[in-house]
């Protein structure tokens, strides 16, 4: 059984491969960009640091990746994670610096975080997670305490793939699910104990 955390030049990659080791002692963790890698592995992992467009370019340069990506996760149906950017990229677009296409995953764009004063952007910081529904990867999870660093959230077409929301100024998305992948604007791999448990009920999830 095999974890492929997909290294396309952003994301806390190092952190989030000790923080998956740590919750899958007995699965081989691959930090990779290599398409036949990632057609084999189990668990997807796709993390990220930074801007959406610089992200969705970084992730576009490396011949066959996104390929590679779309039929391992969406033809496959094997169980995705998107951490911070990693999970705005599921979206259709984002409109930082410019509008910039994503992986269409789920409908929807990602728009600059609008907060109430005296709240500040970029939001940092921890916020405790509100679940809107029943999901197996955040079970147990409501009300812990998560940490963010983003200064724009998620706006899907269908409420219903909201997972959870956090409240920052206002309610904001916090977490994206549909079928057989889920997203965390929070970074689970800094987050502790409530993110270490969020990560071994992904590692142990079976869509």
């Amino acid at each position: 059984m095999s974890i492929a955390i997909i290294d396309y030049g952003s994301g806390n990659l190092r952190s989030a491969e000790k923080a998956f080791a740590r919750c899958a002692p007995h699965r081989t963790v691959h930090v990779t960009c290599d398409p036949d890698t990632i057609a084999t592995a189990d668990h997807i992992v796709l993390p990220g640091v930074g801007a959406f467009g610089d992200c969705a370019d970084g992730l576009r340069a490396i011949d066959g990746l996104q390929a590679a990506l779309d039929a391992r996760v969406t033809r496959d149906g094997r169980p995705f994670l998107g951490i911070c950017v990693g999970m705005q990229l599921m979206c259709a677009t984002g409109t930082e610096r410019g509008r910039h296409e994503g992986l269409a995953w789920v409908a929807g764009s990602v728009d600059a975080l609008d907060v109430a004063s005296p709240h500040k952007v970029p939001h940092m910081g921890w916020n405790g997670l509100n679940l809107r529904g029943e999901h197996c990867v955040l079970d147990g999870l409501d009300g812990e305490n998560f940490y963010f660093v983003h200064g724009y959230a998620a706006h899907p077409e269908d409420p219903a793939m909201i997972a959870a929301e956090a409240d920052y100024g206002g309610p904001f998305v916090a977490s994206l699910a549909r079928d057989n992948m889920i997203g965390t604007q929070f970074h689970p791999e800094k987050s502790q104990a409530a993110g270490l448990k969020l990560i071994e009920n992904f590692v142990n999830w079976k869509p």
